[in-house]
């Protein structure tokens, strides 16, 4: 029985604020966090009492979620998107429970820190935007839009050593991916309906890393995202283990496999220090780990 399995045996009737205090799931921050951790904590408790249904939720699941995001050092104030905890309805199991959600600034970050990104970034694509495109190259020439109506979404990054890759989807192949992956979607809720445009970005950007990126077995944070993206994380004897049962949110099957296809045996330095800022990857802004 994993830390956060074991405290809530022993907190009976906890809310989450009560299971947070608990001594194992305190060491289990501050192990990963250090100094950070009452800030991240205090952060977490703020999100789960925002959200009424995140309230109801099983705390563990708020737990593990937050500690996936505390593991990948991505802040979890929604206003910032870099990461995000979500409630969902588990059917089976007939209780509401926290998902863990990469927001596509997260993604982003994570790129930056691996050292080998040069640019990236993703972007609506609106009427008329598109002016030529290259079908050997899958290069893209862009201008200045004919309309306002968003017809796509395009992911774009070059790498340290000039290799680039573009990946464009069409607002149609969007929502029906939003329909394919997405339970709360077709019932009418959730980020898909609340924020298509930011899941949308996300999406096409997800895609075009797990597709072309540079997926290291050593670069871990980018694949734990990648695999964990959606899913509610269970604590497995002291292991975060996604589980994407019930009503998951933007689920694709086959990442795990692309990862290890794509796999580079390049070794990957990831920034072993947190800090609590980050750049916003829309405005240059220097943010904190934890909002305002």
């Amino acid at each position: 029985m994993g830390e956060i399995a074991k405290a809530q045996t022993q907190l009976q009737t906890q809310s989450l604020k009560t299971l947070v205090s608990s001594e194992s799931i305190k060491k289990r921050f501050n192990e990963i966090l250090g100094k950070k951790s009452a800030a991240f904590v205090s952060s977490l408790i703020s999100v789960s009492n925002n959200n009424e249904l995140l309230t109801k939720a099983d705390p563990t699941t708020v737990v593990t979620a937050g500690i996936m995001a505390a593991t990948l050092d991505l802040p979890i104030n929604q206003n910032l998107g870099f990461a995000y905890i979500v409630p969902f309805y588990n059917d089976k199991k007939k209780i509401y429970e926290a998902q863990f959600q990469m927001g596509y600034k997260g993604y982003i970050q994570l790129a930056i820190r691996a050292g080998k990104y040069k640019k990236i970034n993703a972007i609506k694509i609106y009427e008329g935007e598109i002016k030529k495109r290259n079908r050997l190259t899958g290069e893209f020439e862009l201008g200045e839009p004919t309309g306002n109506d968003v017809v796509g979404y395009m992911a774009y990054f070059r790498l340290e050593n000039g290799y680039e890759q573009y990946l464009y989807m069409t607002k149609e192949e969007m929502e029906a991916h939003a329909k394919k992956y997405s339970q709360t979607y077709k019932k009418g809720f959730g980020l898909w309906k609340t924020d298509f445009d930011a899941m949308a970005i996300k999406t096409v950007l997800k895609q075009l890393i797990s597709k072309y990126g540079i997926l290291s077995v050593e670069m871990q944070n980018m694949t734990n995202a990648l695999t964990s993206d959606g899913a509610v994380i269970r604590d497995n004897d002291g292991e975060l283990t996604p589980d994407f049962e019930g009503e998951t949110i933007d689920v694709q099957s086959d990442v795990a496999e692309t990862i290890a296809n794509n796999a580079n045996s390049e070794t990957i330095d990831i920034e072993p220090t947190p800090t609590n800022e980050f750049v916003d990857p829309e405005t240059g802004e220097v943010v904190s780990m934890f909002g305002d």
